[in-house]
């Protein structure tokens, strides 16, 4: 699984939302990935917060589910099941570093599969480092 990365929702809807402030370093950031090899990884939570980062502020469900069926399109991202083993270590990753919930998955699955994560959240990447190894994207 090394040709793989975990990569967080933030970095997905900046992806896909075209007037995301980091919608160019997104998209370069994930080209260059593929370019070298690389698959994704993400919890399968990444669809429900993709899907709600998009309607909620833009008002639009037909936007967030064309975001959704785009992501389980990709022939590059893998999802990952939240079984109760996902949980478990989530909830302990949760506790331990104190992120909120959403982020502990996503720190969870890479350190349950021995992988880095990819994330603009400046927070998330922070506390994540403590346990894995947390890619901040080149601004």
């Amino acid at each position: 699984m090394s040709d793989y990365v975990v990569v967080d929702a933030s970095v997905w809807v900046a992806r896909l939302v075209e007037g995301d402030v980091f919608h160019a370093l997104s998209r370069a950031w994930l080209e260059e990935q593929r370019a070298t090899g690389y698959r994704f990884l993400a919890p399968a939570l990444l669809l429900v917060e993709v899907a709600a980062a998009i309607s909620r502020p833009t008002g639009n469900p037909q936007l967030a589910r064309q975001a959704v069926t785009a992501l389980k399109n990709l022939s590059d991202l893998r999802l990952v099941d939240m079984d109760a083993a996902l949980v478990q270590t989530a909830a302990q990753v949760a506790a331990d570093l104190g992120v909120r919930g959403a982020d502990a998955f996503y720190i969870a699955v890479a350190y349950r599969l021995n992988l880095s994560l990819a994330t603009l959240d400046v927070d998330q990447r922070r506390r994540a480092s403590r346990l894995i190894t947390a890619i901040a994207l080149p601004v």
